[in-house]
């Protein structure tokens, strides 16, 4: 409710709320007594509704522990919403928060799991990739956090890189995944249809950058790619290896972000690219990324020759 900026929305919630619990309330009970037609006092009719020739429903009141079990629910409801938020803005009498919570929750996590994560932190992020117990953890953190992204295989998908690999778009080192892990990042290809000059280049280029890699590039498109291929240099470099201090990748393996064919990469080249990895050292904190980057490491790493 913080979120709403009017009045009206606090107003319309709890009105809404409250005439839907009264009215399920005058419903049963303008339902909890049978009508008797005059013709017949005392005497309990049927609905008028017959089935199969002699199936009738009768009008008949519901049974009483039924009708009063349906009370209780009524009343059970008020009282719910007058200890605990449920109407509009008004926070209940008891104060409830899931956020505090949710709060308490992670403070008793921390006192009975803190001094396990701390111990790794001061470990060589090597030496926790080879601890089976350290990597059990940090299989579940990432299966909990990075696996929506990654994938529980870890082998990413269309714009989300394969971590079990050895091709790093900013280094592969454990202090550099742990710094990614840390801070995120946000990897920016430009447009270069402006810097290329027309949807020709554009497309040469893209059969050039395909070559590179020994795609199946138009030689005659390639060679003229090449020579607009100076607007891409500054981040790919002049041979296509790229830079992984900038993130740009490497053109010349058979690595493809997006996809390795002509299609994709003039799509690429035309509109560009915009990557966030978020940083997680605020909401994970420093000691659980630094498990968790050790265990990302692992994945395209031999942790059995560390363990020796």
């Amino acid at each position: 409710m913080a979120d709403f900026t009017s009045g009206f929305w606090n107003i319309y919630i709890t009105a809404l709320t409250l005439l839907g619990i009264i009215g399920c309330g005058l419903l049963l009970w303008s339902q909890s007594t049978g009508k008797a037609r005059p013709e017949t006092p005392g005497k309990i009719d049927t609905t008028g509704h017959v089935w199969d020739e002699n199936l009738t429903e009768l009008n008949t009141p519901m049974p009483r522990w039924w009708m009063w079990l349906f009370y209780i629910t009524i009343v059970f409801a008020l009282l719910y919403l007058f200890l605990y938020p449920g109407l509009g803005s008004y926070a209940g009498k008891l104060g409830w928060k899931s956020s505090t919570e949710y709060q308490e929750e992670l403070v008793k996590a921390d006192a009975q799991y803190g001094p396990l994560f701390n111990k790794y932190l001061k470990q060589d992020l090597k030496v926790v990739a080879a601890d089976p117990q350290a990597h059990a953890i940090g299989e579940r953190l990432f299966l909990t956090y990075c696996s929506q992204c990654h994938g529980s295989d870890a082998h990413g998908n269309r714009g989300i890189p394969n971590l079990t690999d050895k091709d790093w778009l900013y280094g592969g080192e454990p202090e550099t995944i742990e710094a990614t892990l840390l801070g995120g990042r946000n990897g920016i290809m430009p447009s270069m249809a402006a810097a290329l000059g027309s949807e020709k280049d554009v497309d040469n280029v893209a059969h050039y950058a395909l070559s590179l890699s020994g795609g199946p590039a138009d030689p005659i498109k390639a060679a003229n790619g090449k020579e607009k291929f100076g607007a891409c240099a500054a981040c790919h470099g002049a041979d296509g290896h790229g830079n992984q201090a900038m993130g740009a990748p490497n053109l010349s393996d058979k690595i493809w972000l997006y996809g390795g064919n002509v299609e994709t990469i003039t799509e690429g080249i035309r509109n560009g690219r915009n990557n966030v990895m978020p940083a997680f050292k605020d909401f994970l904190g420093e000691a659980k990324v630094h498990v968790l980057a050790a265990y990302v490491w692992s994945l395209s790493n031999d942790t059995a020759v560390v363990a020796k």
